[in-house]
């Protein structure tokens, strides 16, 4: 029976079903979603940690293997964002608690003078559901903003975000801000005017052109 729900719940994660009333995706209408079963789940007994790694993740990377395919778009990826956070609202007292054991911590933001946030949204996305904590520091992140966050944290990744070409070069001046003080700090960068050129110009550790790609190589 659980591994009958585990598996509706990644359907439901990845097609994008929140919950119940939720009238999409219409063949899916009048079922229970992704809030329903992951309760239903917890009240089995199932645990956290089963949820996330038989459920969430696979989904999550189905999902992101076929965005990287050009087999599903950014709308697809943010319904089923939405979906996730339905599932991570009823899980999240336990990763608070230490009850399941989170694969690191990633701080997020989009860079000083950008306001776009869907890429960063989508990125924070796919790392939650693929077991990492992410701390979002939001838009218009300054160096010193970013500065603070990794000093309260430390050991963590750090991925930073724009959608200029403007804003994008702000991205060198946040890299040698947070390389003078923690050099051993794995700083990734990604959007749409970002290129490897550019990553290694600024001596970032990685550019993603999207989200699958960065789990994959924290992966690997």
């Amino acid at each position: 029976m659980s591994e009958a729900l585990l598996e509706q719940l990644g359907i439901c994660i990845e097609r994008g079903k929140v919950n119940y009333e939720s009238p999409h995706p219409a063949d899916l209408k009048g079922q229970p979603g992704v809030s329903e079963l992951t309760l239903h789940l917890l009240e089995e007994g199932v645990t956290p940690n089963d949820i996330l790694q038989k459920a969430m993740i696979p989904a999550m990377k189905r999902l992101g293997d076929k965005f990287s395919l050009g087999q599903v778009f950014i709308p697809d990826l943010i319904i089923a964002a939405k979906a996730m956070k339905a599932a991570m609202q009823h899980l999240k007292p336990y990763f608070d608690s230490g009850a399941v054991e989170q694969k690191g911590t990633f701080i997020l933001g989009t860079v000083k003078g950008d306001l776009h946030d869907i890429g960063k949204n989508l990125v924070g996305m796919v790392l939650e559901g693929n077991g990492y904590k992410v701390i979002d520091l939001g838009v218009n992140v300054s160096s010193e903003q970013f500065l603070q966050a990794v000093q309260q944290q430390q050991n963590c990744y750090v991925g930073i975000s724009a959608l200029l070409t403007t804003t994008m070069l702000y991205m060198e001046n946040i890299v040698k801000t947070l390389k003078g003080e923690f050099r051993q700090v794995p700083i990734f960068i990604g959007g749409a005017p970002v290129t490897q050129e550019f990553n290694n110009q600024i001596g970032a550790d990685g550019y993603f052109p999207d989200p699958q790609q960065l789990v994959n190589y924290l992966e690997g």
